[in-house]
């Protein structure tokens, strides 16, 4: 599910446009900090966001500036300014699409799917797989909602807690993390910790996915797997998974 960061002061304007998006099956939240909307980003981890140009503190320009200095994810510039200087700014400043108000909310959403379609679907470079994850990710990385896989060296972390993993459950975790909230059977499952020397039946991955679970606990995500009977297993990471 693409997550979308929306970066508008309007509040009824903000709220109209969460809406919309869960509306059409996005997960979608807006800023509430304007003096530094970074670490509301970063907590995000946003496949799209949508920004204003009239904000308090920092104009729109500045914040896109900020944005792509750290990441390339895309942005789509949403203001009352119709100039074509300010579209140019915006490109220039590093947009990739201007909308201007009022909202015609069918002609934002095309837009909205249109360069999520481009960056992480079937017309980008890198192809499907790219819908994993945001893009801002550095290699050697998997994310999810916050919940960090460091590959290389085995670790996972959350809330600026980490736990170390054991191979099983690095493949596990991987797995998972690149689906999140998506059911991955138990045969996908296997045949990742299938490997030449061991063989891995259904008790080995039930045991493996039961330690994974306490890794999960010991950073304080609770309940995060979640065991779908018949099919397999899904990450669920909610606020109530946290808690």
């Amino acid at each position: 599910m693409y997550r979308i960061f929306i970066v508008e002061d309007d509040d009824k304007i903000a709220a109209i446009l969460k809406n919309n998006m869960i509306k059409y099956g996005f997960e979608a939240a807006a800023v509430t900090q304007f003096r530094d909307i970074m670490p509301e980003l970063e907590a995000i981890e946003p496949h799209l966001v949508l920004l204003d140009i009239n904000l308090p503190y920092f104009d729109g320009y500045y914040w896109c500036r900020q944005i792509r200095a750290r990441s390339s994810i895309p942005i789509i510039f949403i203001s009352a300014r119709a100039g074509e200087m300010d579209q140019v700014m915006a490109i220039e400043n590093g947009g990739d699409d201007y909308i201007t108000k009022p909202i015609h909310l069918d002609l934002l959403m095309a837009k909205v799917k249109s360069v999520l379609r481009r960056t992480y679907g079937e017309y980008a470079s890198s192809g499907p797989a790219a819908a994993a994850d945001a893009g801002a990710v550095p290699p050697g990385e998997l994310s999810a909602s916050g919940l960090r896989l460091f590959l290389n060296r085995n670790e996972l972390e959350w809330s600026g807690r980490r736990v170390e993993l054991t191979k099983n459950e690095q493949l596990l975790a991987e797995c998972l993390i690149k689906q999140p909230g998506v059911v991955v059977s138990r045969e996908q499952l296997l045949e990742a910790l299938w490997d030449d020397v061991q063989f891995v039946d259904d008790n080995t991955l039930t045991v493996n996915v039961t330690r994974l679970r306490k890794k999960l606990e010991e950073l304080g995500l609770h309940k995060a797997i979640e065991t779908v009977r018949g099919q397999g297993y899904k990450l669920m990471i909610q606020e109530e998974a946290s808690r």
